[in-house]
């Protein structure tokens, strides 16, 4: 089992929650993903509306063939509140929980959720992403802050989400006529790299074949509980 040093409690109120994202924020790198990527990691937390019981799942994919390598699961009861812009502080737990199962060490991760896209710039893939000083993406699947036009209807279009005129991210048309994704860049990533990746993650579908993938595991781990 993997052995993760958290940079603060998780056991904290909204506003030292917020304080954290602030403090913690200065050290994200921003740089060019690994020249070499053998392995995608995704990561997607799931639970039933009201419930204080998440799950999560981590699946890594051989990269760029994009066939499993490994799926980790973990769920958690967890009592910290759903607020936009802190969902790191509800999510992170159970996520490194399941992390800590993983045998691979994936070179890139890709999460459901934002990065720098973010009011304090400090979303779900740049908190764990610093956490696990790992390459991390934000890929999401609809917008927390910023403005944007409306990229073309092809896949491969894109333009960029705007926060005043800070460019925090790009809105990705992963396949045509389909709606968008949002990427921003999560921990020792740069924002065409991460565009990239997420496109070469795909496999015709809207989502990145690791947080797809990651998806579907943490929904079945779901189901099952309940059942």
């Amino acid at each position: 089992m993997r052995k993760i040093d958290s940079l603060h409690s998780w056991e904290v109120e909204p506003a030292e929650a917020r304080l954290i994202q602030e403090q913690l924020r200065s050290q994200v790198v921003i740089c060019p993903l690994p020249t070499s990527i053998q392995s995608v990691a995704g990561i997607d937390v799931s639970y039933n509306r009201g419930s204080h019981i998440l799950f999560a799942a981590v699946v890594v994919l051989a990269f760029p063939h994009l066939e499993i390598m490994e799926i980790t699961t973990a769920s958690l009861r967890i009592e910290f509140p759903y607020i936009p812009g802190l969902l790191s502080f509800r999510e992170g737990p159970v996520v490194l929980a399941a992390w800590e199962k993983l045998e691979y060490d994936p070179d890139v991760v890709i999460f459901d959720g934002h990065g720098l896209a973010h009011p304090r710039r400090f979303g779900l893939a740049t908190h764990l992403g610093l956490i696990l000083d790992k390459p991390a993406i934000g890929c999401a699947k609809s917008r927390l802050i910023g403005t944007y036009a409306e990229p073309g209807q092809q896949r491969g279009d894109y333009s960029a989400l705007l926060d005043q005129k800070e460019i925090i991210g790009r809105v990705l048309r992963t396949r045509t006529n389909v709606k968008p994704v949002f990427v921003s860049i999560g921990h020792k990533a740069d924002l065409v790299g991460s565009q990239k990746l997420v496109l070469d993650c795909g496999r015709g579908l809207r989502l990145p074949e690791p947080t797809r993938q990651a998806h579907l595991a943490v929904n079945k781990l779901r189901w099952e509980y309940y059942k």
